[in-house]
């Protein structure tokens, strides 16, 4: 009948510890559109499920891509971040578990003869050794259990955080690589127009010599050299700095980097975005705002649990002796246990308040996850609306640099027989300069916007091989 007695308790205990206090989670709605505005699915185009190594054509830009996840200094303290917040779970976690130590003590006091039974003075002594538990929380109501899930999202939030940090990582690199790129493109784009330019000077002057050139004419020359001898340096200012950001995120102050090639392709030239609502399982940032929203709602069960009786268990089993010598013979065994029920009465309106502030988290993590998905939704639109112009402003200017390039020909060509006047000549290297220059910044923009887009749909980066703490 006893043992009827004790496993019905058991088994209210067992049910009552799976008692959970904290609301029914329910993922906030996202108010996306079933398509993008901006493109369609394109057959044959990149995935956001494509891997980085197969959106990255450049094999010196892989490269720098797994040196820079190894090397950076910020993606570092980042994965640490994500092992204090590991380490932080398992100390909740275990709080869930009763705790068990090896307990010893003893004590030893002399009792005057007036507080003695016999009316005599006394010396006692009392020594006691075995497996202790220590106030452990029967979770009745879910609290602990609350507290634990609370802690467990907050580190599968920081752990996506780490993901975020790593694409964002990935993505810099390679934005800063095609910086640079273009920077030296545009580099190589004026040591070809000084030259010219240089040469066209030397040109004047020996038609000047010659009496068949005025001095406006050997001006307006040297002008227009020293104007190229100029940009020269400050697009090689650009090239340098540029190779200096690339150098502080790969984490290598030494490191010597690629030179470019104008036939060599960086990046896959299409991406089909899918479909809007694929960024709430895909994009890191989304995960992590409802994973910290799954923890603001486990805090209310804690904090509502709070209102509820507490039970706390303290016990001993081992062996207790007067004497040291006998601690372990024969029929010293002992044991102790101490219940302990708690139940607040006045707190002062503590409790309430904390649980108020319980739910206003919730509501602000709530927030915070639809601000998230907006946000992420415009990122991937504005690099689709960038693609697409970016894409159709490169064809035009490509077109109009070629038309440019033509009638600096034709210019030269008048020029030299003598037909059009120095001036006309002048106005066609400017503009055939400003054209290329411009066509290869839209080039690099164009190229920079892909990368964007591919960052911003959030898939394929995490999949880098050597990642730190993976």
């Amino acid at each position: 009948m006893g043992g009827r007695k004790t496993l019905t308790a058991l088994t209210v205990a067992t049910l009552l510890a799976g008692c959970s206090l904290a609301p029914v989670y329910q993922q906030p709605e996202a108010a996306l559109p079933a398509q993008w505005k901006q493109a369609a699915d394109r057959v044959g185009a990149a995935t956001a499920e494509t891997g980085w190594r197969d959106f990255i054509l450049d094999e010196g830009l892989r490269e720098l891509v797994v040196q820079a996840l190894a090397n950076n200094r910020d993606l570092r303290q980042t994965l640490l971040d994500v092992e204090a917040a590991r380490a932080q779970y398992r100390v909740q976690r275990a709080d869930r578990v009763p705790g068990l130590e090896a307990q010893g003590g003893g004590t030893r006091q002399r009792v005057p003869g007036d507080l003695s039974s016999s009316g005599e003075s006394a010396v006692h002594s009392q020594w006691q050794a075995g497996i202790g538990l220590s106030a452990f929380e029967l979770d009745l109501f879910g609290r602990v259990r609350n507290l634990s899930q609370a802690a467990l999202q907050e580190y599968l939030a920081t752990e996506e955080g780490a993901r975020a940090a790593r694409i964002s990582l990935m993505a810099e690199v390679v934005r800063a690589y095609l910086v640079r790129d273009g920077a030296q493109r545009r580099l190589h784009l004026i040591r070809q127009t000084l030259a010219s330019r240089e040469a066209s000077l030397a040109l004047i002057e020996r038609r000047r010599a010659a009496g068949a050139s005025t001095a406006l004419d050997h001006q307006e020359a040297l002008g227009l050299a020293e104007q190229a001898r100029a940009e020269l340096e400050r697009v090689d200012r650009e090239f340098r700095q540029a190779g200096n950001a690339l150098r502080l995120l790969v984490g290598m102050a030494d490191l010597a980097l690629p030179e470019s090639t104008n036939a060599r392709t960086v990046l896959v030239q299409d991406i089909a975005p899918g479909v809007p609502s694929d960024l709430l399982a895909r994009r890191p940032d989304i995960l992590a705002a409802e994973h910290r929203l799954r923890g603001r709602n486990a805090s209310i069960g804690a904090a509502r649990a709070v209102f509820f009786p507490r039970i706390a268990l303290t016990g001993l089993f081992g062996s207790a002796s007067a004497e040291l010598s006998d601690l372990f013979g024969s029929g010293q065994r002992a044991w102790s246990f101490s219940p302990q029920i708690t139940l607040p009465i006045f707190d002062g309106g503590r409790n309430r308040a904390n649980l108020d502030l319980a739910a206003v988290r919730r509501d602000i993590a709530v927030a915070a996850y639809e601000q998230t998905v907006q946000q992420a939704f415009r990122e991937v639109a504005d690099a689709l609306d960038a693609t697409a112009t970016l894409y159709r402003e490169e064809a035009a200017r490509r077109t109009l640099a070629a038309s440019s390039a033509e009638v600096l020909r034709l210019a030269e060509a008048r020029y030299r027989a003598g037909v059009d006047s120095h001036l006309r000549y002048l106005d066609a290297q400017r503009s055939a300069l400003a054209n290329e220059m411009a066509l290869a910044e839209v080039a690099t923009q164009r190229q920079v916007a892909l990368a964007t887009l591919f960052s911003a749909l959030g898939g394929g980066w995490e999949r880098a091989e050597g990642v730190a703490g993976r």
